[in-house]
């Protein structure tokens, strides 16, 4: 009996214990709103509307009313970005792995069920009732580590859903320049064509009146065919790009139908000087923050298997039996004996498991560091090289063709260098903006490697 008492008072002491320091309950926005704010601060957007997921038909249509205002004006990049956020639906079911990981933490502070058996038995004229009430009290004593872990689990899915949120941000921005890039590639080369076109009309008046030869004609032809085919080649870049750009907004119908800027961005006055960027992407970057947690749910995993080793099933029973006019009552204790299992293999299994885990971290912070580097070396390279474009190439062509123009309204140069020249021109002018474009995407692979936006700077340059 005395046993008995100070088994009962254990567990009542254990059950407590967990009633008062380990009961979590549940949010009601599944962590979401921790998870937004973080995001929020590493793409500079809101990435929900009034706080919460889109949960009725009333949250749709406030999210559709954002979308559509923001749809009415041609789209920006930050625009783009934050409607991503609202309306990405992969992004959108990523948030919601929240819910599934806080429910799991208020199922670990909360304490098993017990059960209770009943039996009823007759014959030879007497009944036989057992009634027992089972508590799993391995379950009680490790309550608080399992709460524990699945603590740090639901900090690591926070980490993990904000890390998306970044990663659809940058793809988003990334996918807005190529659509930007290509659209306006796709109008100049219209207007390469329209000229080749007028070449080519020229070069056949100019062989009617015998000016020129078969093989003058056969040249500027020759362009315009080019030309055209550029112009498909174009359209189609063009199409794909805007198509990418519509899925990660989340897009469809009507609202498909958006407007983007005629041009990208002039280039920023300077490119941004970072310093120790390698150490910036280790403290920023949220794929390490929840790699290290990772590892640190791993160990505490590690703790509960070697104390759980041996002792792998243990249930307090409360018994009472009913025999004829004859009752009585007792308790059991099931517990699984170590003869065949002495739980070493799970122990293994959670070491080896702890050791994948810090390997992968440090396998995360190597890539950090090569990524930083890599990125920023990209970024500022493709600064200097459209600024080279930009300072350079462009003032350079556009001084040789004033030249060029005055020199053949002065009879002093043939159309043939008239036209030669434009065509120069026309690639300059391309590759001025693909030097553009690989710049602002270097700029969001930059941002994507360093865990978060680049300060604002102000803009200067030309548009061809």
């Amino acid at each position: 009996m005395t046993c008995l008492h100070k088994l009962a008072g254990t567990t009542t002491g254990i059950t407590l214990a967990l009633l008062l320091g380990g009961c979590v309950s549940l949010s009601g926005d599944g962590g979401f709103s921790t998870a937004a704010r973080v995001s929020e601060q590493r793409t500079g957007v809101p990435a929900s509307v009034a706080g919460r997921l889109p949960r009725n038909e009333d949250d749709a249509r406030a999210l559709t009313a954002v979308i559509d205002q923001k749809l009415a004006q041609p789209l920006g990049a930050n625009d783009a970005v934050h409607i991503a956020l609202l309306n990405n639906r992969g992004l959108q079911a990523t948030y919601w792995s929240l819910g599934i990981a806080e429910a799991d933490l208020v199922q670990a502070g909360r304490l098993q069920n017990p059960v209770f058996d009943f039996k009823r038995s007759h014959g030879g004229g007497e009944l036989e009732i057992e009634r027992t009430l089972t508590f799993n009290l391995l379950s009680l004593i490790t309550a608080p580590m399992a709460g524990r872990i699945e603590g740090r689990r639901y900090e690591q899915s926070k980490l993990l859903v904000s890390s998306e949120a970044v990663r659809v941000a940058a793809d988003t921005r990334r996918a807005w320049v190529e659509a930007v890039a290509t659209a306006q590639s796709a109008e100049y080369a219209l207007q390469v064509e329209a000229s080749a076109q007028a070449s080519a009309e020229l070069a056949q008046r100019m062989r009617q009146a015998g000016n020129w030869s078969a093989m003058d004609v056969a040249r500027e032809e020759a362009y315009h065919a080019q030309t055209l085919a550029e112009v498909s080649a174009a359209r189609k870049s063009a199409v794909t790009a805007r198509e990418k750009l519509t899925r990660l907004m989340g897009l469809s119908g009507a609202q498909g139908a958006y407007k983007l800027p005629g041009h990208l961005p002039d280039l920023p006055a300077a490119p941004q000087e970072l310093a120790d960027i390698e150490q910036v992407a280790i403290n920023e970057r949220l794929d390490i923050q929840a790699a290290r947690l990772d590892v640190s749910h791993t160990a505490s995993t590690l703790g509960l298997t070697k104390t759980t080793r041996f002792i792998n099933v243990l249930d307090l029973g409360l018994v009472a039996n009913s025999e004829g006019a004859t009752n009585t009552r007792g308790y059991e204790i099931s517990l699984e004996i170590p003869l065949f299992d002495w739980g070493s293999t799970r122990v293994v299994r959670a070491e080896a498991t702890y050791m994948q885990s810090a390997s992968l971290l440090a396998q995360t912070v190597v890539n950090a560091r090569s990524e930083a580097r890599e990125s920023y070396a990209d970024y500022r390279a493709s600064y200097d090289l459209a600024r080279h474009y930009r300072d350079k190439v462009l003032p350079a062509r556009k001084k040789l063709a004033d030249e060029t123009l005055l020199r053949y309204n002065g009879m002093l140069m043939s159309v043939f260098e008239l036209l030669a020249d434009a065509r120069e021109q026309s690639s300059a002018v391309r590759s001025y903006i693909a030097a553009q474009q690989d710049f602002w995407t270097a700029q969001a692979n930059l941002e994507a490697a360093l865990g978060g936006r680049l300060p604002t700077q102000p803009t200067q340059g030309v548009q061809p």
